[in-house]
This record gives structure tokens, C-alpha cells and sequence, in this order.
């Protein structure tokens, strides 16, 4: 009998725990132990899963091998994946002629038919897409005529205009662009259809709920897209003074995560903590430059560059650095951010993002974007107050950890979803640019 009820008349019964959904879940991005959307992906199908609900995923074909062999090594109970690629004529010329986002839209169409084959065999409660997670890029998964869920989606970030005369000009032309595509968001008919059908769109920072058209807000909540699992908290090594301070960056090395800031606020930072150490994790097309910046601050000798490292070697780095600088001018969602939290460590990042939105006064420091002066003045006296202070550094760590474990594990995300999924399958209204706490 369960079976043959909708979702909304099980939500509806009142005094019953809330019921197991069937979810269909669209994740181009999609792959185990790997960070970024296809982590996201992964995630958020299997912790699903692993309450309850009844999760079908569509995804690529190129993820197969390394999702079933995982899922061969570790079951996962009620979660299924179904698999679909283009031709590999388009694959190889999508890798020729530099189009992903081409490649992208023309898998959403055809992932749509293999979805409307799935709905007719088997009935599902909603349909969520997770990945890619971009507001400007559309989900034809929106006219299944099922309760839609849209995200989390960003993109909506946008570096400070004072802050751009600091890119070099490759940069400035890309974030020029980037802002024209934006805008368009606000005219283009298919995201208009795509916003209209969605019973919730999730923005992952109020900056992205802003570039979407105001007259879909009253369905848009703010929702932070990423999880931590949180174990119990691992006493920090304790090092002795002349050990130095020791700063710890880690991501893609493209100049809008604001790491040239981060290297001229470490070069005042040495000014009165000559034994201060920064060790960049990364590798990007702007290596070179930010290599060049480093040696014309004269701050090379106290700069470790190593190359992307796995994240099981990243979590171990944490552990041996005393804050994290993270100063990104766009980030969505800023992983890194939390994975330092969840290690106990203290962040210095910009108050712009997916970052301004997991670090709070407690166990770090926000900047506020303005004049690149400044800026950089400010990074290097958030530094210089950690570095000054072992006990800050502590007591700034546990608040990270605290702050990791009490709002971003993954089983407190996982069961925020659940509540809006049985929200949206009864038709109830969602709110309006809220978040989902």
C-alpha cells in the first residue's frame, strides 16, 4: 500500500516517522574519493542513501569504473546508479576543441531522455540535481514533472572591482566575461523555465540568491553544499617557539583565489616573524606568476611550493601548520575552508563567498574586501595577531573544530535535505531566501 501512496499523503500522516523517498538524483559530476563537484556528487548519493531514502543516480559513463569499484569493495544499501555518455566521437572533440560546457549541455539533453525512461519504470518522489552545481547552467530535469530540486548551485560570486586591477590580464578579460554571463542569467528563457519549475533552489551564498532574478526568490534558500565527517577531536602537536609560525595554503593555483594578496601579506608578515614559514599545496595555470610575485617580494626562502597532493596527505598537512590563509575572491564554496575547521585550525580568509559563510569571529578571521592596500594589510595583521599568540592559535582551533562539528557534519546537512524533501513533496512552501537552517 505504501508504494501506491504519493509522496505528499505519506508526509501528510501525522504521528509516523517521515517516510523513506525515492530520489531521482542527476550528478554529472559524480566519483569516491575525490574532492570538488565529483565529491559532492558521491556524497551526497551515498549519505542519502545511507538513511533511508532510495536513491537512483545518473551520471557519466566515464565514472563507472571507479564508482563500482568502490560500491564492490562497500555496498551501498538502497542506492543505484545508471550510467550515460555521448558518443566517444563527441568526447574526443570536445577535448579538441576546449568546449566542456558545450559537452556539458548536450549531456543534460540526452542524460533527460534516459531519465524519462527511468520515471517510467519506476516512480519517484522527486528529482534533485547536485552536479554541476552552477546557477547559469540548466538542468533538464526540471521538466520531468517531478518536485525539483535545484542545487546547491553557485557561480553568482564576484571579485571586488578594486580588488581586479591586481589579476593580470588574462584574469581581468576572464571575470569580464564571467560577470557578461551572469547577467545574461537574468534574460535567458531556458533558466527562467528551469527557475519556474523548481520546487527549491538551493544557492550555496547569498551572492548567488542575488543574481538570480528576483521574482523567483520566494522559492530560494541558502544552503552551504558541503559535509564534514568530524571524529572526536585529535590533540594538535605542540612546537616550541623557535619552531616558527607556520602558514599553510592549499588550492588551485588561478589568480582569483586571491593568493598573490596572500603573498604580499606574508611578506609583511616577515617583517617581525622572520622564521614564519608558507607552504602553497597546488598546482594552476598561474604557478608561474605567483612564483615570480613570491621571488619580486623577496619572500622565496620562506615559501614551500608542493605540487597537488591526494586529500588524505592534504588532512596530514593541516595538522602541522598553525593557520590556514585562504584568500579567495570568489569561491562558491571554499573546501578547503572546511577541511581546516574540521582539523582545528584557525582561517584567515576574505568576507566574500562560500568561506565568509563557514568561518564566523570564533575560530578565525574575515577580511573585508577594498582597496588591494588595505587588503593585504589586513591579511597581515590577522596573521601577525595568530602568530603572536599560541594561545589564540588554540583556542581559535577548538572553536574550528566546534564550529565543524556542530554545523557542517554531514549528518546534520544530510537531515536539513530530508526536511526540505519532505517539505516540497507535500507542496509546502520553502521560503524566500532563508537559509536551511
Amino acid at each position: 500500500m505504501l508504494d501506491r501512496m504519493t509522496a505528499g499523503e505519506r508526509i501528510g500522516r501525522t504521528g509516523e516517522a517521515p517516510p523513506a523517498l525515492r530520489i531521482l538524483m542527476s550528478a554529472y559530476a559524480c566519483e569516491p574519493h575525490r574532492g570538488s563537484e565529483p565529491g559532492i556528487g558521491w556524497h551526497w548519493a551515498t549519505r542519502l542513501a545511507q538513511t533511508g531514502h532510495h536513491v537512483c543516480v545518473l551520471t557519466r559513463a566515464n565514472n563507472r569504473t571507479a564508482i563500482e569499484g568502490v560500491l564492490q569493495a562497500s555496498s551501498v544499501p538502497n542506492l543505484r546508479f545508471e550510467y550515460y555518455d555521448l558518443p566517444e566521437w563527441v568526447c574526443r572533440w570536445k577535448n579538441r576543441a576546449g568546449l566542456p560546457r558545450l559537452y556539458y549541455l548536450l549531456w543534460q539533453w540526452g542524460a533527460y531522455g534516459v531519465a524519462r525512461r527511468l520515471c517510467r519504470e519506476d516512480r519517484f518522489d522527486l528529482v534533485h540535481h547536485i552536479t554541476f552545481g552552477v546557477f547559469r547552467l540548466p538542468s533538464f530535469m526540471a521538466f520531468l514533472g517531478l518536485p525539483f530540486v535545484f542545487g546547491p548551485v553557485g557561480g553568482g560570486e564576484s571579485a571586488p572591482r578594486l580588488l581586479r586591477k591586481t589579476f593580470p590580464l588574462r584574469g581581468y578579460v576572464i571575470d569580464l566575461f564571467r560577470d557578461i554571463a551572469n547577467w545574461v542569467v537574468r534574460v535567458d528563457p531556458l533558466m527562467a523555465a528551469v527557475f519556474r519549475r523548481s520546487a527549491a533552489t538551493l544557492c550555496k551564498t547569498g551572492e548567488t540568491l542575488q543574481s538570480i532574478p528576483p521574482r523567483f526568490h520566494d522559492k530560494c534558500l541558502v544552503q552551504v553544499e558541503l559535509g564534514t565527517d568530524v571524529g572526536p577531536a585529535a590533540p594538535r602537536p605542540v612546537r616550541g617557539e623557535e619552531e616558527g609560525f607556520r602558514v599553510l595554503y592549499v588550492g588551485r593555483l588561478v589568480y582569483w583565489k586571491g593568493l598573490h594578496l596572500g603573498l604580499a601579506a606574508f611578506a609583511r608578515l616577515l617583517e617581525s616573524r622572520p622564521g614564519a614559514t608558507l607552504t602553497v599545496i597546488g598546482n594552476g595555470p598561474d604557478e608561474a606568476w605567483l612564483r615570480d610575485t613570491a621571488q619580486r617580494l623577496g619572500i622565496g626562502h620562506a615559501l614551500n611550493w608542493i605540487p597537488r597532493l591526494e586529500q588524505a596527505a592534504v588532512m596530514r598537512a593541516y595538522a602541522r601548520h598553525d593557520a590556514l590563509l585562504f584568500p579567495s575572491l570568489h569561491d562558491s564554496s571554499g573546501n578547503v575552508v572546511l577541511e581546516a575547521l574540521s582539523s582545528g585550525l584557525p582561517v584567515v580568509c576574505l568576507d566574500a563567498g562560500g568561506p565568509a559563510l563557514l568561518v564566523d569571529p570564533s575560530c578565525g578571521f574575515k577580511v573585508r574586501p577594498g582597496a588591494p592596500q588595505q587588503v593585504v594589510e589586513d591579511l597581515a595583521l590577522s596573521l601577525a595577531a595568530l602568530a603572536g599568540d599560541s594561545r589564540l592559535v588554540r583556542s581559535m582551533g577548538e572553536a574550528a573544530f566546534r564550529r565543524a562539528r556542530e554545523h557542517f557534519s554531514w549528518e546534520q546537512q544530510v537531515s536539513r535535505m530530508g526536511r526540505l524533501y519532505q517539505s516540497v513533496c507535500a507542496g509546502s512552501p520553502v521560503g524566500a531566501g532563508g537559509d536551511m537552517r
